[in-house]
């Protein structure tokens, strides 16, 4: 199998490798040697506990919500601090949660590392969950590295059963983190197969470890080792890894019930839609109060940067005054004025258009890169939801002026924003209806999530290339992602698609990465390595232009504080510049 999944089928059985909310981690090696540590299933079982911890939402099971703390996304909750930079400080739950669940993943892989390395098993088996868990591990390890810089480092020779009382190691520094990362992910191209049968669909695999030794060279400015990496699983220089870019983008974000797609590469699966089963909590963040009578909703929300940034369908840039003369310079009240309609007190019809030309309004949105409706709920477009009984209800998207007027109500036939905010609204990750049955819990959205694929893989080594100063290579892997969803190549003919410099390519690279990736929390790691953190943290504004909230930035920002129940716990930690 080219994606990689995780199927978490022997959870049931084996308890003591049950993610934990509250990280009262039992150590696997407390389990009797004559029980377990003994076979091949065994093996097995303590992979699947790593996959576990992972995909925990403190760990890489909100990836999504980090897209709040730039410029793409609004919201709430679980990041305002981060976001507004208003309390973001060492006391911080989230912060503190994130480092926790990444150091549980940690020693898990160390804990399978260790005792799989004694079992009387074959040296393939061994091989190849060595080679999982040290995937794993570096992938926590680069995590902490982005947030914190130079942390902690325990390999498998901690033993966190026998040690737990004095972990208590100095911080590593930035270099030498780095390199235990690369170094574990070079045993993992080692020892990973290219796929696996379908029995065990979803384990990491060779591609997946090329792709994040890639992504780290990237992040380190070491461009040429960046593109090795790359090349290697797009253009099947050694193996053939059989990656390619799902024919339909808005199908890449619906895939459950046993549907997969070649483009991702390592990806968390979902399973089951209801409360018995197992999926990732995304609804309930990107989730309106229509969808599966979601009690709040809008926690996060697409921005208005977000939207105003997709380009024409033709591939020039979209501006608001082309289609209303004095739209960006105008009040709030000037737009509203053109865009709101009213609708009645029983939220079930619109009554009057006022002055909107809701037609016009709807094409403004339609008429552009077909991500943007494929992403986000524009005004005047439909989205099927359900009524209070959880049946499947056709919803629409009005901008209602309460004064001429009732306002939408989610039991009817308008989708209302919890907070009162006048945003736009998610339709990536979203489902629609009930999924015909399948989805009947809106905490447990039953889709496949990428941690890495193809789609970004291309923009990374576009990047890399460009970085290199081999901008026609770069201009070719961007256009495969414009391809994929029609979008007008670069360098193609009209002027406003050509391609003059390094820079205007680089800027071409960052639009394309958050026109493709929103939704998927990369953005944040992004804006911070190209240091551009201070430039895009702006105030959080409606589509009138209206206040929601403040942001504010300080150069500390740019570095996580290292929490403060870690500095008391460990007083040989040092806290980061600025946080002490």
């Amino acid at each position: 199998m080219k994606s990689n999944n995780i199927i978490f089928v022997f959870l049931g059985s084996v308890l003591l490798l049950c993610s934990c909310e509250n990280l009262n981690y039992v150590p696997a090696d407390q389990m009797s040697s004559s029980t377990f540590w003994q076979t091949e299933a065994h093996a097995k079982q303590a992979a699947v506990g790593m996959y576990a911890a992972m995909k925990q939402p403190w760990c890489f099971g909100m990836e999504f919500t980090f897209d709040m703390c730039t410029d793409l996304a609004d919201g709430i909750s679980p990041w305002a601090d981060v976001s507004r930079g208003t309390s973001f400080a060492s006391n911080s739950s989230g912060v503190q949660n994130h480092w926790q669940y990444l150091y549980e993943l940690v020693h898990r892989a160390n804990t399978v590392i260790r005792n799989v390395a004694a079992m009387s098993i074959s040296q393939t088996t061994i091989d190849q969950v060595t080679g999982e868990a040290k995937f794993l591990r570096a992938m926590a390890y680069f995590r902490l590295l982005n947030a914190w810089g130079g942390v902690p480092y325990y390999d498998e020779t901690c033993d966190i059963n026998k040690e737990f009382a004095t972990v208590t190691n100095p911080r590593s520094s930035i270099g030498e983190i780095r390199q235990h990362v690369i170094d574990d992910l070079t045993e993992a191209i080692a020892k990973l197969p290219v796929s696996w049968d379908n029995s065990n669909y979803g384990r990491a695999t060779k591609g997946a470890a090329y792709a994040l030794r890639g992504k780290v060279y990237l992040f380190n400015k070491e461009w040429t080792k960046a593109i090795a990496d790359f090349e290697e699983i797009v253009y099947n220089k050694n193996n053939n890894y059989g990656y390619a870019l799902h024919p339909s983008y808005e199908d890449l974000f619906r895939l459950y019930n046993g549907k997969h797609s070649n483009e991702m590469i390592f990806s968390i699966q979902s399973i089951d839609g209801n409360t018995a089963g197992y999926a990732l909590d995304i609804v309930s963040y990107f989730g309106n109060k229509a969808t599966m009578r979601l009690i709040a909703g809008n926690v996060i929300v697409p921005s208005t940067t977000l939207v105003d940034m997709y380009e024409n369908r033709d591939g020039s840039k979209f501006n608001w005054d082309d289609v209303y003369s004095g739209f960006n310079a105008g009040s709030s009240q000037f737009r509203r004025n053109l865009l709101s309609v009213a609708i009645d007190q029983g939220s079930t019809v619109i009554t009057n258009l006022l002055n909107c030309d809701t037609a016009k309004v709807a094409d403004i949105y339609r008429k552009r890169d077909p991500r943007l409706c494929w992403n986000v709920i524009t005004p005047y477009s439909h989205y099927l939801g359900t009524d209070a009984g959880s049946k499947p209800m056709d919803k629409e998207f009005v901008l209602a002026d309460p004064t001429k007027g009732g306002s939408p109500m989610e039991a009817k036939a308008f989708i209302r924003n919890s907070e009162g905010w006048n945003s736009y609204f998610w339709r990536k990750w979203i489902p629609t209806g009930n999924l015909d049955g399948y989805w009947g819990e809106y905490s447990r959205t039953p889709y496949e999530f990428p941690l890495i694929r193809l789609g970004d893989v291309l923009l990374m080594l576009a990047e890399a290339y460009n970085e290199n100063g081999q901008v026609n290579k770069a201009i070719v892997e961007v256009n495969k992602v414009r391809a994929r969803v029609k979008m007008p190549e670069l360098n193609s003919g009209p002027a406003w698609l050509a391609v003059n410099s390094k820079d205007e390519m680089t800027q071409r690279i960052r639009d394309e990465r958050a026109f493709e990736l929103v939704g998927e929390g990369q953005r944040y790691w992004d804006i911070r390595r190209w240091g551009i953190l201070l430039s895009t943290v702006k105030n959080a504004t409606d589509i009138f232009g209206d206040l929601m909230y403040e942001r504010v930035y300080q150069p500390r920002h740019e570095t996580w504080p290292i929490p403060l129940v870690e500095m008391e716990r460990n007083t040989n930690l040092k806290q980061n510049s600025g946080w002490e």
